[in-house]
């Protein structure tokens, strides 16, 4: 995703200086997201005013009662996201912040973009002397809560969230809805792995100003939030301290595209659990993927936050309870159902998955298309397990589909896999990019009556990768342009393929997608268009009915570095 900010202003009963904060955001060019929390007749006369004068660049939203300022911000938050901005401004109703600073703020997102900004105020002498050293109090439970001095003051409302990570944050728990929010969500985003930049900031208290920090409730409250995130700190001990040893950084999110994660686990780990699988049975072993998905989803930050973003996704505009509700329970599921669609890939190769593990009601369609000696491109995806048509086929003695892949970033895993079965690594085609070069020697294959496995589902690394954006779960998402040009040039039928474990057997879809990809010279790229569109609907699809097995644990709607989109 692109670095596109807005700001977020919760306001309760500040009607009076409520102009001047949005003025100040609006002439830095940011779109300003207003939450009414539940305020008087006047203030929302004068919300409605402001929002006349400046039009749809000043979006109020109104909470019917009042939440407190962690619900505003958090509706805030989910509105801008939704709207499709990557980072917010949250920035408090009454004018204490000094505007002058926003620049800071936005120049350290757009080179920081997966961490968060935050303001460490300089006060002058109107902060009251309470209200500051009561502060101090916070921030030494705080950094007690993360082991770490990162998070230099807790309680300042002026910070720059990226909306991606935060999101998935408060769309998977349950977070406070008072002044203990702003405390809180910095502590867990820290203990997801997220990086923390500082802006000194001045602060000042108007004589006068109205406060709705209650002396006694919002201490009782902040009381209890460091109850529950020293209990917290403590189960995640061996983690937070592990962070502390030079050279390993678990929990860690990099923004790295999903060609530069390195696959987690030993060979010597991945090598016991293909033995257990061999000699003590698939139900067995799938009993001990527990503990090892467990250490994953602890230590895997990255992976759980980009499971939350696409189960957030999925559940846009669905009715309640057809799909899974994003949160770590669903992540650990999601992760699970990973590790057992790799533990199916070797029973597969080694012949220990059965005829009745299998449902395949369009196997006429596929037999006839072998029994043709016609090549075809069969374009895949990252949902389910597509490594079965190869399996089934190549053990069947039908050993003419090749994969077509890029597999650096999981050598160890593939060289198990090669282990099971003599001939996995004779028919795996090694790509870097989609070019001339990797056209021409898929014209071969194709002429030799091959069909070629592909997926369309993520953009590969390579100077002559293109990208098209369409709509894929209700945002827009880079597809990868390779599949269906290299379609277009092969001039070969095109297929479609998921294999889906539902119910404990797999259920292979096998559907016909096109004779031939055209491609006129004539609006070539409304054409090409058309045809990604088409696949991202049938993704979508399928998603939809088997979605924990879609398994790309990066941010698939973010524009890969590297890649441009198609010519116009």
């Amino acid at each position: 995703m692109a670095f596109k900010p807005c700001a977020v202003v919760p306001i309760y009963n500040h009607k009076n200086e409520i102009g001047a904060t949005v003025a100040a955001l609006l002439a830095h060019g940011l779109a300003v997201f207003v939450v009414d929390d539940g305020s008087d007749l006047p203030t929302q006369q004068v919300l409605a005013a402001l929002a006349d004068q400046h039009g749809p660049r000043l979006q109020v939203l109104r909470l019917p009662q009042n939440r407190g300022k962690g619900g505003a911000v958090m509706a805030g938050l989910r509105a801008a996201y939704a709207a499709g901005y990557s980072h917010a401004l949250q920035i408090d109703a009454d004018g204490q912040h000094d505007a002058g600073d926003i620049p800071q703020f936005l120049s350290l997102g757009q080179t920081h973009p997966a961490a968060l900004i935050l303001g460490r105020p300089v006060y002058d002498e109107s902060v009251p002397k309470g209200r500051l050293y009561g502060r101090y109090l916070t921030h030494v439970w705080v950094w007690i809560e993360t082991l770490s001095l990162e998070i230099r003051d807790s309680m300042c409302g002026f910070r720059l969230y990226p909306l991606p990570a935060v999101c998935a944050l408060i769309e998977g728990r349950s977070l406070p809805e008072r002044m203990d929010f702003d405390i809180e969500i910095l502590v867990r985003l820290h203990w997801t792995g997220m990086e923390f930049f500082t802006v000194p900031t001045r602060v000042t208290y108007a004589p006068g100003g109205l406060s709705h920090f209650h002396m006694w409730r919002d201490n009782v409250r902040i009381s209890l939030a460091h109850t529950r995130l020293v209990a917290g700190m403590l189960l995640r001990l061996p983690l937070l301290l592990a962070r502390k040893v030079p050279g390993i950084k678990p929990g860690r999110a990099p923004s790295a595209a999903w060609w530069r994660v390195a696959e987690r686990g030993s060979r010597l780990g991945m090598m016991t659990l293909a033995l257990s699988c061999k000699w003590l049975g698939r139900d067995f072993t799938r009993l001990c993927l527990h503990p090892v998905v467990a250490y994953f989803w602890l230590t895997g930050a990255r992976a759980r936050a980009e499971s939350l973003r696409y189960f957030q996704q999925l559940n846009q505009d669905q009715p309640e309870g057809t799909c899974p509700k994003p949160g770590w329970r669903t992540a650990y599921r999601h992760l699970f159902a990973f590790a057992d669609s790799g533990l199916d890939k070797l029973a597969a190769w080694s012949g220990q998955l059965k005829g009745r593990d299998i449902d395949f009601p369009m196997q006429a369609e596929f037999d006839a298309l072998i029994a043709s000696g016609q090549g075809a491109l069969i374009v895949g995806s990252h949902l389910g397990n597509l490594e079965m048509m190869r399996a089934l086929a190549v053990r069947g003695s039908l050993a003419r589909i090749t994969a077509v892949v890029y597999t650096e970033h999981a050598q160890r895993f593939n060289s198990i896999l090669a282990g099971a079965h003599s001939d996995f690594a004779s028919r795996v085609l090694q790509i870097s990019d989609m070019g001339p070069a990797t056209a021409m020697l898929m014209h071969e294959r194709i002429e030799a009556g091959e069909l070629l496995v592909i997926v369309g589902d993520r953009v590969p690394v390579g100077v002559s990768t293109r990208i098209t954006d369409v709509e894929f779960l209700g945002r827009t998402a880079p597809f990868a342009q390779g599949p269906f040009t290299l379609a277009h040039a092969l001039g070969c039928p095109v297929y479609l393929f998921f294999a889906l474990k539902q119910a404990g057997r797999y259920h292979i879809h096998f559907e016909h997608f096109a004779d031939r990809i055209v491609l006129p010279r004539t609006d070539r790229t409304a054409h090409l268009n058309t045809y990604i569109q088409r696949y991202a609907q049938r993704l979508e699809h399928y998603c939809r009915l088997a979605p924990l097995q879609w398994f790309n644990f990066f941010n698939f709607w973010q524009r890969p570095q590297g890649v441009s989109r198609g010519r116009k």
